[in-house]
């Protein structure tokens, strides 16, 4: 769902129902009241919510969101977080959060992860790549997000490869379209672009 939008730019939260209702990042602490609107019309009785990483578009509303709804949050090991808000969980690269599991790709932050469910053929890509008409490019694929919003482009670009293992048709990324048809492909080609050193 939007959380917010304007200004050319657009915000995400990603709910995945279930036996265990999830929401994957919580929106800024000031768009709260979208998320939990948006959980009332849908019925949805939250039951969980995973961080992605710090960046207050995806973790700044985690400690309304944790009152409201009394849900079971996980956070990664490397999020700081403000003194008042303790996550039930920390976690790291490989471990298991339901039907995800945790993929660390540094670069974008020092504490981003991308969480995959293979068995549905979803990734939910964080900022680790946005879509290409983010940057004015067709839809349909990714880029790198810019130097500007990464901590470290060049770490970003070289821990793609660490999602090659994985297969996945969707790829849900927070700025641009979304990549729905071959989006692991079109990552492996992105990173072993020919005449890669």
């Amino acid at each position: 769902m939007t959380v917010r939008q304007g200004d050319d730019a657009r915000y995400r939260v990603f709910l995945f129902d279930g036996a265990r209702p999830t929401l994957v990042d919580t929106g800024f602490e000031d768009t709260t009241d979208v998320v939990g609107s948006a959980l009332d019309e849908l019925e949805i009785d939250l039951k969980r919510v995973i961080v992605t990483h710090g960046d207050p578009d995806h973790v700044g509303g985690l400690a309304e969101i944790a009152e409201t709804h009394d849900v079971e949050t996980w956070v990664p090991d490397q999020t700081v977080l403000d003194e008042n808000v303790v996550p039930d969980h920390r976690y790291g690269d490989g471990d298991g959060i339901g039907r995800f599991v945790a993929v660390h790709v540094p670069g974008h932050s020092p504490d981003h992860h991308v969480l995959i469910d293979e068995e549905e053929g979803i990734a939910v890509l964080g900022d680790a790549l946005f879509g290409a008409d983010a940057r004015g490019l067709p839809a349909g694929y990714f880029v790198l997000p810019t130097d500007f919003f990464s901590d470290d482009l060049a770490a970003a670009d070289r821990n793609l490869d660490r999602l090659l293992d994985y297969e996945f048709e969707t790829g849900l990324v927070y700025h641009g379209s979304s990549v729905t048809e071959g989006a692991s492909e079109k990552i492996a080609t992105f990173v072993e672009f020919d005449g890669k050193p």
